[in-house]
C-alpha cells in the first residue's frame, strides 16, 4: 500500500470569542463561541454521510471540540498531534492588530517586512511553524496510509500545507483564504495531492442565519 493516505480534509475550528473579537489567537485555549457551535454542528452534518476513518486534531479546546461534533456517533479514533497548532503569537496573543502597533511598533515592523523568518515577541516564525506542520503532514501517511483523515486544525498549517503541496512561496500563504468552520479537501497519490475543494463552508441553518456569518 502506497505511504500516503486516501484523502485528507483539512477542517478550521469554529468560531472563538477573540476571533470574533479580530484578536491574535494561537496558543490561547478559548472555547467556541455559540455562533462557532453552530459552525462545528453544520461540520457534523456535512461528514455525517462520508466515511471517516481517523481524526486529528491540535490539542486545543476549539479543535477538540469540532473534532468530537465530526465523529459524533461513529467510532472512530481521534489522535492528538499539537504540531498542528496555529503559528504562536507570542508576546502578541490577545492583542488587536491596533494594540500590538501601539505595543510592540518595532517588532511588528520586522514581523511585516518579513512574515516567513520574523518571529513576533516570544512567538515563532511561520518557517518553523510550517517544518513542523511539513512533518505532522509527512507523518500522515506513515501512520494513516490508505485512509480517510480529517484533521481539525487552524488556518496558519492549512495555509503552509497548501503552500508546501501546489508549489506556492510560504510567503504568499495568505492567498489562501480558510474561514473559521472551513473545509479543505486533498486527494493523496503517491506522486501527487489533488486540490479537491478548499475553504468550503458547510450551510449553517436558514432558522439561524440571524448570527453573523463573515466572521
Amino acid at each position: 500500500m502506497s505511504n500516503v493516505p486516501r484523502s485528507v480534509w483539512l477542517v478550521r475550528h469554529g468560531q472563538t470569542d477573540w476571533n470574533h473579537q479580530r484578536r491574535y489567537l494561537s496558543d490561547a485555549d478559548r472555547g467556541l463561541t455559540d455562533y462557532g457551535r453552530l459552525q462545528v454542528q453544520a461540520l457534523a452534518r456535512f461528514f455525517a454521510s462520508r466515511k471517516v476513518d481517523v481524526i486529528v486534531h491540535s490539542g486545543l479546546v476549539r479543535t477538540e471540540a469540532t473534532a468530537l461534533a465530526i465523529r459524533g456517533a461513529r467510532d472512530v479514533p481521534i489522535v492528538r498531534d499539537e504540531r498542528w497548532r496555529e503559528v504562536s503569537h507570542g508576546a502578541w496573543e490577545g492583542l488587536t492588530y491596533r494594540e500590538v502597533l501601539r505595543r510592540y511598533p518595532e517588532d511588528a515592523a520586522r514581523r511585516f517586512a518579513d512574515p516567513v523568518n520574523h518571529a513576533p515577541l516570544h512567538g515563532e516564525s511561520l518557517a518553523h511553524m510550517a517544518e513542523r506542520v511539513r512533518q505532522a503532514w509527512d507523518d500522515l501517511g506513515a501512520q494513516f496510509a490508505g485512509r480517510r483523515v480529517v484533521v481539525a486544525t487552524h488556518s496558519g498549517p492549512i495555509q503552509a500545507v497548501l503552500c508546501m503541496l501546489m508549489g506556492a512561496p510560504l510567503a504568499e500563504h495568505w492567498r489562501w483564504r480558510i474561514d473559521l468552520g472551513s473545509l479543505t479537501a486533498l486527494d493523496c497519490y503517491p506522486t501527487a495531492t489533488i486540490l479537491r475543494m478548499t475553504n468550503y463552508l458547510p450551510p449553517i441553518a436558514p432558522s439561524l442565519s440571524r448570527f453573523p456569518t463573515h466572521l
